[in-house]
């Protein structure tokens, strides 16, 4: 099928480059817009996001994707290797945000926005860095690059729209807190019994399939971690009550298993 035709059948056109504009690294306008239409969970371990409060502020967000695609290659190059990264983060967050509002509110999952021949993540609807991009180009082919950053955390801030996904800030990441901000999403998420916790009948440590699907991310050796179950095991304080039972995630003896991930929208239930 012809690009352009697909975009129409999928309800979404191209979003055209905005005029130059010098990098925002702060990224101030998306930080206003997610404070205002996210929000934590009692136990500040999810969140939910108000897609009917975005879409009455469409304008506004269109306006920071326009400044995102008006970054140039050499901008972009020029940025220290974190403001690198809080830039791709913060893109792929509010661009997901824009692709679920080219249905909202007539999905219940942002799969629903994919086909047969292509899923939502393979939609080419926005320019980056001077390049056509689709939400995989930012997540694995720049984020999740061998050598780019090699931050397996980085699966703890980039979120897909879904009930099953590590958080999505109520805050734009930047430069000068983002490891503050990674560890902070990553303790979350393991604090989160529903999604990972250790199983004393069977003595296993039941994680999220994010574990599984990108397991490489936690072999390359960054920050001294070279297998899942030693990553796991620094935040076993997290995982399991019992001190034995942490004792034995932190020393990499529990087997992992995965559990089912929840591709339900992570819509705000209306008032």
């Amino acid at each position: 099928m012809h690009r352009r035709t697909f975009l129409a059948a999928a309800g979404l056109a191209a979003i055209p480059p905005a005029a130059h504009a010098a990098p925002d690294h702060d990224h101030a306008a998306l930080d206003a817009l997610l404070r205002r239409h996210v929000a934590w969970n009692a136990a500040g371990t999810a969140t939910t996001v108000s897609y009917r409060a975005f879409a009455a502020d469409r304008g506004e967000l269109r306006r920071v994707l326009d400044a995102y695609q008006a970054v140039s290659r050499g901008e972009y190059d020029a940025m220290s290797r974190e403001q690198r990264f809080a830039f791709l983060a913060n893109a792929y967050n509010a661009f997901t945000i824009e692709l679920v509002l080219t249905k909202y509110p007539d999905l219940k999952s942002i799969k629903d926005l994919g086909s047969l021949i292509r899923s939502p993540w393979k939609i080419r609807f926005f320019r980056l860095l001077g390049e056509e991009r689709h939400l995989d180009d930012v997540e694995h082919g720049m984020l999740r690059a061998p050598g780019a950053f090699d931050e397996p955390r980085v699966h703890f801030v980039v979120n897909c729209a879904s009930i099953g996904c590590p958080a999505l800030r109520p805050e734009a990441l930047v430069a000068a807190r983002l490891e503050a901000q990674l560890e902070d999403s990553t303790r979350r998420f393991l604090g989160d019994a529903t999604r990972n916790r250790y199983d004393p009948r069977s003595r296993r440590l039941e994680v999220s399939r994010i574990f599984d699907w990108f397991r490489e991310d936690w072999e390359r050796g960054a920050r001294g971690i070279r297998s899942r179950e030693q990553f796991l095991g620094r935040y076993a304080d997290l995982l399991a009550a019992d001190p034995a039972d942490r004792a034995r995630v932190r020393e990499g003896a529990a087997p992992l298993a995965f559990l089912d991930y929840d591709w339900g929208l992570n819509d705000r239930p209306r008032p």
